[in-house]
């Protein structure tokens, strides 16, 4: 198995891609820290991976000490940590008009500080064993939708963060940081967000084939499987790397999937 005896911290890994990832994890024989700022959903994480394999930690990680808490309980947990994926993510809409500043550093601190809070506390324990690092952005990173103005900012931040790191962590210490951008993705949230945006129920059966070229958007499970390959050893020296996971090239312009571009018959 790609990941046995190791420890991975996955966030934001109740639900969505978080928890594919997770899932996907324990399958491959690693321990998992579950960290969420929903506990009933932590929980049932915990309890489908097997309480002997996860735990599960509930706090926002913009919360002062938050990073040093996690750590910590991961270390005492299990003993080391081999993996930091920072997927948690604060996904709103805003534009030009609606983006104010206290706004826009709230999306800030969930999306780009709280990462490197995580990443500047595992790193002496991931130095030691020579870990690797996953940060989850978007494709949204490249421009973005008009209506993701905060959160595409956000994640052009932790783009450049992630080469950075890459190259500075891989030299000077030997941990590997790389950054996965998943495209359109059906999670729980996405199918629900987008019903709230004028879509209909069954959304995702009907798409534009500018959207889904293969007739249908990703499984969650497919973005992590592209995140074990780069926590295992199978990926090699690879850092500071950053892999759109789309179906068509995606520098430039990204149009809204809103009632106005995806049919509604």
């Amino acid at each position: 198995m790609k990941l046995e005896g190791k420890t991975i911290i996955v966030t934001g890994s109740g639900t969505g891609i978080g928890k594919a990832i997770a899932k996907l994890c324990t399958q491959e024989g690693a321990n998992l820290v579950i960290s969420d700022k929903d506990e009933a959903l932590a929980n049932k994480t915990v309890q489908e991976l097997g309480p002997d394999q996860a735990f599960a930690h509930i706090q926002d990680l913009t919360e002062e000490g938050c990073a040093t808490e996690l750590i910590a309980l991961a270390k005492e947990r299990f003993g080391r940590i081999d993996g930091l994926v920072n997927n948690a993510a604060f996904v709103t809409w805003s534009d030009i008009e609606s983006t104010d500043p206290d706004y826009f550093r709230k999306v800030l601190d969930v999306n780009l500080v709280a990462p490197l809070s995580l990443i500047q506390a595992a790193l002496p324990d991931l130095k030691a064993n020579k870990g690797s690092i996953v940060n989850i952005g978007s494709v949204n990173a490249h421009c973005g939708e008009p209506t993701l103005l905060a959160y595409s900012a956000s994640k052009g931040a932790l783009t450049t963060l992630t080469r950075n790191l890459g190259d500075s962590l891989m030299q000077d210490q030997g941990v590997r940081v790389n950054q996965v951008n998943p495209g359109w993705v059906l999670t729980e949230n996405e199918a629900a967000r987008k019903q709230e945006h004028g879509l209909k129920e069954d959304w995702y059966k009907d798409l534009p084939k500018k959207f889904a070229p293969a007739g249908r958007i990703f499984k969650p499970i497919e973005i992590a499987s592209t995140v074990i390959h780069l926590l295992s050893s199978d990926c090699g020296p690879v850092s500071g790397q950053v892999f759109d996971l789309e179906q068509y090239p995606m520098i430039g312009r990204n149009p809204p999937k809103d009632d106005e571009n995806v049919p509604q018959k």
